[in-house]
């Protein structure tokens, strides 16, 4: 790389080398090589700088969709890294303060952040489930949503919040600085991406002109501002092919609890309507392993840095149906096109406040995907249940597909909604908002 004296007189960095390596091209001397993923991962870098002239940085997003290397894992993964690098840093340990104050250990959940996430780019515009989900799995889990708003779709997650009446989030005032004091009152928070990654302005102009998706549409899900100290995550992909490609990127960037999930219809949720295929991380015991095995320490691994670590991580695939919820199924088309940001509020409100009969599409498509996010974070592992009033503790043990409780996951899913404590959520988190804007 080397350096270039722009027209407004800042100086942008030459990646003409990388370019000609990932187009296959030879050099002067008439030899080529393979562009590596840390040499992609430092050219990206220079994006959040404004550091890449306009003509190069679209020249390095169109390589790497032709050539496909955007969906490759390492890259991916080493992207991603460089993204939360440039993103506003949140204070960690105040984070693991409110983990250790807040958060609520039940099965095999230890207490720790979660998100429920979409690449988008399926062209459904469905209801914003995994926003809405994420409200109402904040009942029992930490969570930070990381979000923004529509870009192929009608609403995305930033504009259902936006949309919430007669009292909406104030989702910019949710700072890294903030974030801490509004985990003091809330269980949840939405991070708003263009508050926490002021870099991308540099390249959405950029984007927009191309006419395709690039990676930055795959990097969003792996650039959460507390991706360090999430423990669980749902990650839906709009390609069935995309899926374990993403999976493999989350473990490289060192995910432990997780699911990548994909409609059969190409939906980036789990579908309402059918068969989902899914990518689950499981962290297993490393028999390699030299340490203290009963250690409760979260970031506890090997005195010896060099030594193996005290777990590995696995990929296992299995599919998922309605049914295996004890739910109905429903067209698709039943929670979609999606409507307008207001409406789709003044519909998440009807849901938060129990006025959906029981097997209404909707209803159904949230339950399915908070159900999901409570069985991945581990809740439903406990054999014991005591979520709180009007909770019979009456825990479904039956398992299914990859051996795990998911119409546990309905039960607790049908209290959060059906005892308001959803609504209570969101209610908490409006109010810690406004309180936000004053710091």
């Amino acid at each position: 790389m080397t350096s270039e004296t722009a027209a407004n007189g800042s100086q942008n960095i030459s990646i003409s080398g990388l370019l000609r390596d990932l187009s296959g091209s030879a050099d002067a001397t008439g030899s080529s090589k393979a562009a590596t993923a840390d040499e992609i991962a430092a050219a990206i870098s220079l994006i959040f700088d404004n550091r890449l002239s306009e003509t190069q940085c679209a020249a390095l997003l169109t390589c790497l969709h032709y050539t496909g290397r955007d969906r490759d894992p390492l890259v991916l993964a080493k992207c991603g890294h460089q993204m939360r690098d440039a993103a506003t840093q949140v204070d960690r340990q105040a984070l693991r303060k409110v983990v250790r104050t807040r958060g609520r250990k039940e099965g095999s959940y230890r207490g720790g952040f979660c998100d429920l996430v979409g690449t988008g780019g399926d062209g459904w515009s469905t209801f914003n489930v995994s926003t809405t989900a994420s409200i109402v799995a904040s009942t029992l889990l930490l969570f930070s949503k990381h979000g923004n708003r529509a870009s192929s779709s009608t609403s995305g997650s930033a504009d259902l919040l936006q949309a919430i009446a007669p009292r909406a989030p104030v989702i910019e005032a949710v700072t890294a600085k903030a974030l801490p004091s509004v985990y003091e009152s809330s269980n949840y928070a939405f991070l708003f991406a263009p508050t926490f990654h002021p870099g991308m302005r540099h390249v959405a102009p950029i984007r927009k002109q191309l006419p395709f998706r690039t990676i930055f549409n795959l990097l969003g899900p792996l650039a959460n501002p507390v991706e360090g100290s999430i423990e669980a995550r749902i990650v839906g992909v709009a390609k069935q092919d995309i899926g374990p490609i993403f999976a493999e990127a989350l473990r490289l960037n060192g995910a432990r609890k997780g699911m990548v999930v994909c409609g059969a219809e190409q939906l980036d949720e789990i579908s309402c309507a059918g068969r989902t295929d899914c990518w689950r991380l499981v962290e297993r015991p490393n028999p390699a392993f030299r340490g203290p095995r009963d250690e409760e320490d979260e970031d506890f691994t090997t005195s010896d840095e060099e030594g193996e670590p005290r777990t590995l991580v696995d990929i296992e695939y299995f599919s998922l149906q309605p049914s295996d919820f004890g739910l109905q199924t429903h067209p698709l088309s039943e929670v979609s096109p999606g409507k307008m940001p207001k409406e789709n509020a003044a519909k998440l409100m009807e849901l938060l406040q129990n006025e959906l009969p029981t097997g209404d599409p909707v209803l159904d498509f949230v339950l399915l995907n908070t159900a999901a996010m409570f069985v991945i974070a581990g809740v439903c592992d406990s054999d014991t249940s005591d979520m709180g009033e009007f909770d019979d503790g009456d825990v479904i043990r039956e398992t299914g597909p990859g051996g795990l409780r998911w119409k546990e996951g309905v039960r607790r899913a049908r209290w959060a909604l059906e005892t308001g404590q959803a609504r209570a959520s969101l209610e908490r988190y409006i109010e810690a908002s406004h309180a936000a804007i004053k710091q």
